[in-house]
């Protein structure tokens, strides 16, 4: 018999400088880990001030990680130490699996009006994968697939599965799912997960409710950082709810619609040495990557 994934935790975002001076909002990170083992980091980049993100993320470099970045709004360019350089859309994704080293660069570009909304989340490798060869997985807004269900809730799958469709990411150590989901008001979307998997949903408008019970007339209890007193109320955008245990995540919509990233993947359950731009294992990987980074051995691979 399957079980509805209940709420075990909601973070709300916080807001954040990165790079070169971006002013972003982050759902979770550093202080977060293992709570959402595989993944390290969420970052959600919105701002109709240019001013906010112009500066970006210059060259820097990445180990042991996989980023993934997905635009809603404006367009982000980079380049990197394999000689790629490229731009990502409104509706792009990029998936980049830094492996043995990369070094990169991103700058984000806003629309003609200035809004700039994306969001970057860092997946975690298992030590056996850490020093593969980078790669590339970028996907155009219109290789996306997106389903409508008769219920009117709309999906974009970036990777995973919902009736048969796959999305276009696939061969990823983790086994992640990334989904887009938009669900019309006063209705409700139900999905399978994998029972072994870390699942959760990060909401970017509107306002739902996570917990599989749907609105509720009863009273919340009292305590606000109990998830518990928060099954009966909606929640809004900037809030990452993480689920317990489960074969099912269950979401409503009130009066409102709700839209939500909804992630999950395989935990690694390793340890986790971070710091900056690189996650290895132990202290000693780390002082290494570092080493050789100042002096010039840090790239493995080239174009």
């Amino acid at each position: 018999m399957e079980s509805v994934r209940r709420i075990k935790k909601i973070l709300e975002s916080k807001p954040t400088i990165e790079g070169a001076g971006v002013h972003l909002k982050r759902a979770f990170g550093f202080n977060e880990v293992p709570q959402l083992d595989p993944f390290l980091l969420l970052d959600d980049f919105h701002s109709g001030n240019p001013d906010d993100y112009i500066k970006g993320f210059p060259w820097h470099p990445h180990r042991g990680i996989e980023t993934i970045t997905y635009v809603l709004c404006g367009r982000v360019e980079h380049g990197d130490s394999m000689g790629n350089e490229g731009i990502i859309h409104s509706g792009d994704v990029q998936w980049m699996t830094a492996g043995s080293g990369i070094i990169h660069q991103e700058m984000p570009k806003g629309e003609k009006d200035g809004l700039m909304w994306g969001f970057q989340l860092w997946a975690n490798v298992p030590a056996l994968h850490k020093m593969m060869d980078p790669r590339y997985q970028d996907v155009r807004s219109d290789q996306l697939p997106e389903i409508v269900l008769d219920s009117g809730v709309k999906i974009r799958i970036i990777c995973g599965e919902v009736n048969g469709v796959r999305g276009p990411v696939q061969s990823i150590v983790i086994d992640p799912e990334y989904l887009d989901v938009t669900v019309p008001a006063n209705s409700s979307f139900g999905h399978s997960v994998k029972r072994d998997h870390t699942v959760f949903a990060y909401v970017i408008d509107g306002e739902g409710y996570f917990d599989g019970r749907g609105r509720s007339h009863t009273n919340p209890v009292d305590g606000a950082n109990d998830p518990n007193s928060m099954r009966d109320l909606p929640i809004g955008s900037e809030n990452l709810i993480l689920f317990n245990g489960g074969d099912e995540v269950v979401v409503s919509a009130g009066d409102k619609p709700v839209r939500f990233l909804l992630i999950s993947g395989k935990p690694i359950a390793e340890p986790v040495a971070w710091y900056g731009p690189i996650v290895m294992n132990t202290q000693e990987e780390l002082r290494i990557a570092f080493e050789e980074y100042q002096n010039g051995t840090f790239i493995k691979h080239r174009k």
